[in-house]
């Protein structure tokens, strides 16, 4: 079990926004708005809800559980609950895909950091959708840029790890997440008011119920399971910090606050998308290029206040990528501290040297690396694919199966409920299969 001698939280609040800031992320951002529209505007959005809280809670739990019993991280808590058995796989699983999604995360993050850096510089200064295009393509395509700003990102991230559960993590969520959700405020309220920008809150509230299909709820399903970072071990390290939580009322806060981040996301980014007559899209492109561009056209008219509102886009996308990218990192330090005895600096310098190096071969991906394919992939795709589809859903299936079916019914019911329990054992199981599946054939 845990020494005594384990950091902690210090308090439900701290522990709570660091699982919030897990949660919020770029996929809030570029994803959430493009399938509210496509699947039925509000009608989407009542259909992820009930997705987030039925299905995604349900596996928050099973983690948290795991975490608030042992105090430890994924591979020793398995390892403590059922020595010399193959569960203890679950637990590099997890550490596994922690290291891979924050490698070519980070590419993403260094991004966000060239875009921010030269927002304050002299502004992103492209006023045509060709513009930004070619902005995009020679910030991601070119060798030096990203590598650099890819390794400031990654630093940041270090150094917020290096410092500790308490000065590090529990310091950056208090500070970082109530001025994320300030800034995007700011730049909603700036985005609804654009002429044009009616159409794009249409396209986000206008319920269609007709689009409600299988995919609908596969993709709602989806997009919860994968934002609330399930599967990974992030949400057990963390619960290990705060044993004394309770862990129902931590996971349904972490889904409030990451559904909300997600919506007003949304009303950032669409309205102003379609004020700049554009279409939407689901991917980079809609924060690296789309948002640019409509930046830049309406900088025209409003220089100084544009500029302003780009400042304040970039740090919100800045700061949703780091408390990300922070718990993927805590996750594989707290292994090595646990397993190997290392100690905080050395485990964080170790993990960012070995995420450095499959981020540099990421990010080369989208320009000297970009013949090389692994099963159609570029490294970049490969890496992003093998997780979300594949890695993070079978660590969710296995530790709700583990969860469900061999910890002790009374005890799992006394920290979730009945409900829950039922949940976890039969319905979380279906749900994380659905999703493989729907994720094969599409």
């Amino acid at each position: 079990m845990a020494s005594s001698g384990k950091e902690k939280f210090g308090g439900k609040a701290a522990y709570i926004l660091a699982l919030a800031g897990s949660a919020i992320g770029l996929g809030n951002v570029w994803r959430f708005p493009y399938m509210v529209g496509e699947h039925g505007g509000a009608a989407f959005i009542i259909v992820y809800v009930i997705c987030a809280f039925l299905i995604s809670l349900p596996i928050f739990l099973s983690e948290a559980v795991i975490g608030k019993t042992t105090g430890l991280g994924p591979y020793e808590a398995m390892n403590s609950l059922a020595p010399k058995s193959p569960w203890k796989g679950l637990g590099i699983l997890a550490v596994v895909s922690s290291f891979i999604i924050l490698s070519f995360y980070c590419v993403v993050g260094g991004w966000a950091v060239d875009y921010l850096c030269r927002s304050f510089i002299g502004g992103i200064g492209v006023t045509t959708r060709d513009g930004a295009s070619a902005l995009f393509g020679s910030v991601a395509g070119s060798v030096c840029e990203p590598l650099v700003a890819h390794a400031a990102f990654l630093l940041l991230t270090a150094v917020i790890i290096y410092l500790g559960v308490q000065k590090g993590i529990e310091l950056f969520s208090k500070v970082s997440i109530p001025l994320l959700f300030v800034m995007m405020v700011i730049v909603t309220i700036y985005s609804v008011r654009l002429p044009g920008a009616e159409e794009g809150v249409r396209y986000l509230l206008k319920p269609d119920f007709s689009k409600i299909d299988a995919s609908a709820v596969a993709s709602a399903l989806g997009q919860s399971f994968f934002s609330m970072s399930l599967g990974v071990g992030m949400v057990l390290t963390y619960t290990s910090y705060s044993r004394n939580a309770n862990v129902v009322e931590a996971g349904a806060w972490t889904a409030v606050f990451d559904t909300l981040f997600a919506i007003l996301a949304g009303f950032a980014v669409m309205p102003a998308v379609f004020a700049g007559g554009l279409v939407p899209e689901a991917g980079p492109s809609l924060v690296f290029e789309a948002l640019p561009y409509v930046f830049g056209q309406m900088a025209v008219h409003t220089p100084i206040f544009s500029r302003i509102v780009t400042i304040l886009f970039f740090m919100s996308i800045l700061l949703a990528a780091l408390s990300s990218s922070i718990s993927l990192l805590e996750t594989c330090v707290n292994h090595l501290m646990e397993r190997r005895n290392y100690r905080r600096g050395r485990a964080t310098l170790l993990f960012v040297l070995l995420a450095w190096a499959l981020g540099v071969l990421c990010s080369l991906s989208f320009g000297p690396f970009g013949g090389i394919r692994i099963f159609g992939q570029t490294i970049f795709g490969f890496c992003d694919l093998l997780t979300s589809n594949y890695l993070m859903t079978l660590g969710a299936l296995a530790f709700a199966i583990f969860v469900g079916w061999r910890m002790d019914k009374l005890e799992i019911q006394s920290l979730t409920g009945k409900f829950f329990h039922f949940m976890i054992k039969w319905i979380v199981p279906l749900a994380i299969i659905a999703i493989f599946v729907s994720n094969l054939i599409l």
